[in-house]
């Protein structure tokens, strides 16, 4: 029986608890090499005797490559197997972690993240996996569990990293994360079974549209995160932006004039994938990028702020981690609700949830023991909205373009991150103390008006996206590759 009618499922090589540990591993690997370079951005300053700019490229590098990868990644994945393209990107990325470890010079570390950046491929080709290897009725929850376990890799990421930094240097984080890419490379290679490629005659690759799409998705993706310091009017910013989108232009009228594209656009007809795209766009210009955003400041800030708590870094490090490991532990919930009714209902009651926490926002931010309980139920609506959309897009495209929907999903979440990040600090710097560069209450309160904005918008869409229906195969699709 072919794989791709929706009822194949090949025999594990591992049982479902190690299937899912597995894919849990890979997929903090990619998330913690994400974020452990951010604590470390001071040390690469002083190492280096760079500026802020220089060294915030070990960031954007990443961030660049792994948006491209989760797209193209996932396509490739779903093309010619899985499991072999979640054995590549990890040993790519073990690789970048030699490249930044062995090099001793700022332009080695950036190219090593360069390569780590692959690993952003991870959480679309786990979650392929997942669909396509588990029994139906587990696999709502155990999506939800992997990308909820993206809360816990991202706090635990900065909580790690400060440790390995005070233990040893900038160094260290590269030794390590190159050691458990290896480990996760390893235990994907054994413990899971062979993923089935597509069926039918073989497919070629369409290098074009694969060339077209990795510099539209980074020249937007530079301009947008370079945005705060350049300015959103600044005519670098605009031009980065504008090119982007040129190319993006170009690459959208060759994938939908080619029989086999890199990334099936014709996916987004459907109402709930469409719907998806515009709900994830929206919230990731509020609630999905604000909890990480705003916590830490307020946390920090000295009490002598206009907004601020004056706590210590390890002890608001414990908070933030707190409420992931909340996240984490809730998000099987998440997927429950997802298989019983629907993960239109789970989206409902994140955004839901998080209109409330920011709501109360106006009135605890000055409250430290207020400010801590809205931040577990925005933390909390939070895992609901991020956990709804993988589910959402398993139920809109059929299995064989499953890990190439979650790349899109991705790279739209990325996109929106960086947008919704630059609406957020510019409403933070709209009014400031008077001598100083600390946000005023009343801009915070322009970043929850905005963050409000955003979660009202979202609901919105989550209404009109349809209820789940059961997902068809390639021949029963409404989604053709045909011209």
């Amino acid at each position: 029986m072919n794989s791709l009618n929706g009822k194949y499922k090949p025999r594990l090589a591992a049982g479902t608890i190690g299937v899912v540990t597995v894919l849990m591993v890979a997929e903090f690997v990619g998330t913690f090499e994400s974020a452990m370079i951010f604590i470390a951005l001071p040390s690469l300053m002083s190492e280096f005797n760079a500026d802020a700019a220089a060294v915030g490229w070990a960031a954007t590098a990443f961030l660049l490559v792994a948006a491209a990868s989760a797209a193209i990644c996932g396509r490739l994945g779903d093309m010619y197997g899985r499991k072999k393209m979640l054995v590549a990107v990890l040993a790519i990325s073990v690789l970048g972690s030699i490249v930044s470890f062995s090099f001793g010079s700022l332009e080695g570390v950036i190219a090593g993240r360069a390569l780590q950046g692959t690993a952003g491929a991870t959480l679309p080709l786990c979650l392929g996996i997942a669909r396509e290897s588990l029994p139906e009725k587990k696999v709502p929850g155990v999506i939800a569990l992997i990308a909820g376990c993206s809360f816990i890799a991202g706090a635990g990421g900065n909580l790690i990293a400060g440790i390995l930094l005070d233990a040893g240097s900038w160094r260290t984080l590269f030794l390590v994360s190159g050691a458990m890419g290896l480990i996760a490379t390893f235990m994907v290679a054994t413990m899971l079974a062979p993923s089935l490629p597509s069926s039918g005659p073989q497919q070629k690759i369409d290098y074009i549209g694969g060339l077209l799409f990795a510099p539209a998705v980074a020249l937007v993706l530079y301009g947008l995160t370079n945005s705060a310091s350049w300015g959103i009017f600044d005519a670098r910013t605009l031009g980065f932006v504008a090119g982007g989108l040129l190319v993006a232009a170009i690459w959208c009228w060759w994938e939908l004039r080619t029989s086999n594209p890199m990334i099936n656009l014709r996916l987004m007809r459907g109402n709930k994938m469409g719907l998806t795209q515009l709900a994830t766009a929206v919230l990731n210009l509020g609630p999905l990028v604000a909890l990480g955003l705003l916590t830490p400041i307020i946390l920090l800030s000295p009490v002598e702020a206009p907004v601020g708590m004056g706590l210590s870094a390890s002890a608001a490090g414990l908070i933030i981690f707190s409420a992931a490991a909340l996240c984490f532990i809730g998000s099987p919930i998440s997927g429950r609700i997802a298989a019983a009714l629907g993960a239109r209902r789970a989206l409902l009651i994140g955004v839901g949830t998080s209109i409330v926490g920011y709501a109360a926002m106006f009135f605890s931010d000055n409250h430290l023991g207020l400010f801590i309980i809205n931040t577990y139920v925005i933390a909390i609506g939070t895992m609901f909205t991020y956990t709804a959309f993988p589910n959402l897009v398993a139920e809109a495209v059929p299995l064989e373009h499953t890990s190439e929907g979650m790349g899109i999903n991705t790279v739209t979440r990325t996109i929106f991150m960086a947008i919704g990040t630059t609406v957020i600090t510019m409403a933070l710097a709209s009014s400031t103390a008077e001598g100083t560069t600390l946000p005023t209450e009343s801009a915070f309160n322009s970043a929850y008006t905005a963050i409000l904005v955003s979660c009202i918008l979202g609901l919105v869409l989550a209404l009109m996206i349809k209820e789940p229906r059961k997902t068809r195969s390639v021949e029963q699709s409404p989604v053709s590759l045909e011209r």
